[in-house]
């Protein structure tokens, strides 16, 4: 923890361009947009992915992540949070991204590689995913 740049933003060793702040959540914008308005929100408390923070520590994220998206005037956007490196994430501390789609040029490119679904199969998934919630 006392490695991660966003623990050091939380802890104010590191300066942002804050434009939120609770006991919990703290917002401010990416220094390496990708598009004009592409800002983060974080739970203070430390854990590398979502399965790794307490429910009570995300309840702020998507309401803030919602204010944001008004406030930049985003008529499109993306809420993105990335889990793992495979998954795309590079920094340690879970963060949701804000990002603006002003254009086709600007913002997060996405592919989705679709699959074909097997039925039995996806039914087979939905008893065991069930099974688990």
């Amino acid at each position: 923890m006392s490695a991660c740049i966003f623990c050091k933003i939380i802890k104010g060793e590191i300066p942002c361009f804050k434009l939120f702040e609770s006991d919990k959540t703290l917002a401010f914008l990416d220094i390496n947009p990708l598009s004009r308005g592409h800002a983060l929100v974080i739970p203070k408390f430390h854990g590398a992915k979502l399965t790794d923070i307490p429910d009570d520590h995300l309840s702020e994220i998507l309401p803030v992540a919602k204010k944001l998206a008004t406030a930049s005037g985003a008529g499109n956007f993306n809420i993105l949070q990335n889990n793992g490196r495979i998954a795309h994430q590079l920094v340690d501390h879970v963060h949701f991204h804000m990002i603006p789609k002003p254009d086709e040029k600007q913002g997060l490119g996405v592919g989705w590689p679709q699959q074909e679904t097997n039925m039995d199969a996806l039914k087979a998934l939905y008893e065991e995913l069930k099974s688990k919630m």
